[in-house]
């Protein structure tokens, strides 16, 4: 009797806890699609007939970015397609199966393009330095290659409000220029446009949606494998602030999307030279 008894409140307490678990899930689902969507909303990442390429890593980012694109396909007012792609850069003991498999489940158009740019990466890199602007350059260049082939009128990237901030101050500090990352981008050939539907979200908040939905993660390797990278230091940075000003980084991110080209520097975006008085304006004063 004292046993069955037990059972039930361990029954009970495990319910109470699956609905808690329910409660929050839904609650950062509404955040995420509701900051997806201003996003979307706010800078026209979108139209009408759009196919979107969706360049899927296997990290926390770019499954949370598939995931809450293909939850607000369902109720968006315009027609669009989402075709998910991901680059095997052919790094070792990279999990060829882990995306197909998570794809097929979901039932989504996929796509996996094998290139050997990890082996590039790592002969042309110097000793000591980071191998990410390469990779970067070369998995650009094949990801635009690819969306011409499927005919993707955008590319969507995973990189989330974090990623901004931190860019921001990367080329501050190491690069003398005030420059972050656009949440839409008309590619250098004019030829392509990226859009970032996380451009809002908080890194935090995808760590927790991630967790909830226990997505397979894939590490990158190549990246992950290097010490001391500034981003590491800046990221660092940022985490010291969110523990000591919350909201701050927040409010930097604010900043990067209210800006005043005339209480800055850059002569290129306002018109210093030939700033002048209006002299109609000006009051006369009689002695």
């Amino acid at each position: 009797m004292e046993i069955g008894k037990i059972d039930t409140e361990l029954q009970t307490v495990d319910s109470v806890n699956q609905t808690k678990t329910k409660r929050e899930k839904d609650k950062l689902q509404k955040k995420l699609r509701r900051l997806v969507g201003q996003a979307v909303s706010d800078y026209n990442m979108i139209e009408e007939g759009d196919r979107i390429m969706v360049c899927l890593s296997g990290g926390k980012d770019s499954y949370t970015m598939l995931d809450i694109l293909l939850s607000l396909k369902r109720s968006a007012p315009v027609n669009f397609d989402l075709v998910a792609v991901n680059l095997d850069q052919k790094q070792p003991d990279f999990p060829e199966h882990i995306l197909p498999g998570y794809l097929e489940k979901l039932g989504v158009e996929y796509h996996v393009i094998e290139e050997d740019t990890y082996s590039i990466v790592k002969s042309v890199t110097p000793e000591n330095k980071t191998y990410c602007p390469v990779c970067s350059r070369l998995r650009r260049g094949i990801l635009y290659n690819f969306a011409n082939r499927i005919g993707a009128s955008k590319l969507a990237l995973g990189h989330h409000l974090d990623d901004v901030v931190e860019t921001l101050f990367l080329n501050m500090f190491f690069g003398g220029r005030m420059k972050a990352m656009p949440a839409k981008l008309k590619s250098d050939d004019g030829a392509h446009i990226v859009i970032r539907p996380l451009y809002y979200v908080r890194e935090q908040v995808i760590q927790r949606w991630s967790q909830a939905q226990a997505y397979p993660i894939i590490p990158c390797n190549l990246c992950g494998s290097q010490d001391n990278m500034q981003r590491q230091v800046i990221k660092q940075m940022l985490q010291g602030w969110d523990k000591e000003f919350p909201g701050r980084v927040e409010n930097i991110a604010r900043a990067i999307r209210n800006v005043s080209a005339s209480h800055l520097g850059d002569h290129t975006l306002f018109d210093y030279l030939n700033l002048k008085v209006d002299k109609k304006l000006v009051p006369l004063f009689k002695a």
